[in-house]
């Protein structure tokens, strides 16, 4: 195997090659080191992967059509685990442009160079938040995902289909991983648990929204690059069309109250809360089916929340100092 880990600068990029690398697989990653959020904290994560056997880099921006086509020519891949994307719910309300772009064309790239260099399997990020205005939990792959809240959101769902053309026409065997709520060491900085702890470290007050009536299905980094992994090496049965979807996910819907009071005994402080209306674009809860994912595989995400939150704050602490 050889593999292009996109993103690999990003949270779930960086621990994704690093297991890769572990078991022994060449991995080629590329990123564009978008300033979304601070670019010292991808640089830090890049640097633990260079110099590692094994590994290569290439700085690119998978929007710009002939480079990444060129990247796909020359890099000969056997697999590709797509994770560059442009995150976050509430920043498509401020800046669209930037989903539309980085979501949608340049996945589009990818889709083309994997069909031309005869890639055996894509596995690309999708994310939970393609279950949109459902009201069922736990959230199925059953489920329609016709009704998005948010661009971003939709930017997911166009993906799916996306691949699902590629897979339909070209016989390109595809697989879209629905992620729920990851969270660990060397985590994004726009998410609650690096939010939070910021805050109440500092004292100062945070944000709750929906009034504290938000459930999350928490899940674990180890777990979500665990299914990452598994996932590769099954790709879709190439009789048919062979396109997969699979949501993983921790299989628990916790409160978001409690979510802060396990932060809260982990740092030693109370936190000060802001209770706010829901934001446009959020849902109240998300909670994975992860049966289709436990057949495949025999894997099923399991990191208790404690913890999870525990190693995170270790890290925290060890990072920022």
């Amino acid at each position: 195997m050889r593999v292009l880990v996109t993103g690999v600068a990003g949270f779930i990029g960086m621990h994704v090659a690093e297991r890769l690398l572990g078991d022994g697989i060449a991995v080629h990653g590329v990123d564009n080191f978008d300033p979304y959020y601070d670019v010292a904290l991808k640089e830090a994560r890049l640097a633990r992967l260079a110099g590692r056997d094994g590994f290569a880099f290439e700085r690119l921006d998978l929007a710009d059509e002939a480079r990444t086509a060129q990247c796909f020519r020359e890099g000969g891949f056997t697999h590709v685990v797509h994770l560059a994307a442009q995150p976050g719910v509430r920043y498509s309300l401020v800046n669209p442009g930037a989903y539309l772009r980085n979501n949608v064309t340049a996945f589009g790239n990818v889709l083309e160079g994997c069909r031309h260099g005869a890639v055996a399997h894509l596995a690309y990020a999708s994310s939970s938040s393609v279950y949109g205005a459902n009201h069922t939990l736990p959230f199925s792959e059953d489920q329609s995902v016709d009704h998005p809240v948010s661009l971003y959101a939709a930017t997911k769902k166009a993906d799916e289909l996306m691949a699902h053309c590629y897979s339909h026409l070209y016989a390109l065997p595809t697989t879209g991983l629905r992620f729920f709520t990851v969270y660990g060491p060397w985590g994004r900085p726009d998410m609650a648990p690096m939010l939070f702890t910021r805050a109440i470290l500092a004292g100062e007050a945070i944000r709750v929204f929906n009034h504290g009536r938000m459930r999350r299905d928490f899940t674990y980094v180890d777990d979500i690059v665990e299914g990452v992994v598994q996932v590769l090496r099954r790709p879709p049965a190439s009789s048919g069309v062979p396109y997969a979807v699979y949501n993983i996910g921790n299989h628990q819907a916790v409160e978001l109250e409690e979510f802060i009071a396990t932060l809260e005994r982990l740092l030693g402080r109370t936190a000060v809360k802001v209770y706010q209306p829901m934001q446009d674009g959020d849902v109240p809860a998300t909670y994975a089916s992860i049966e289709r994912l436990q057949a495949l595989t025999g894997f099923a995400p399991h990191t208790p929340l404690a913890d999870g939150l525990a190693r995170f704050v270790g890290w925290y602490r060890q990072y920022f100092g």
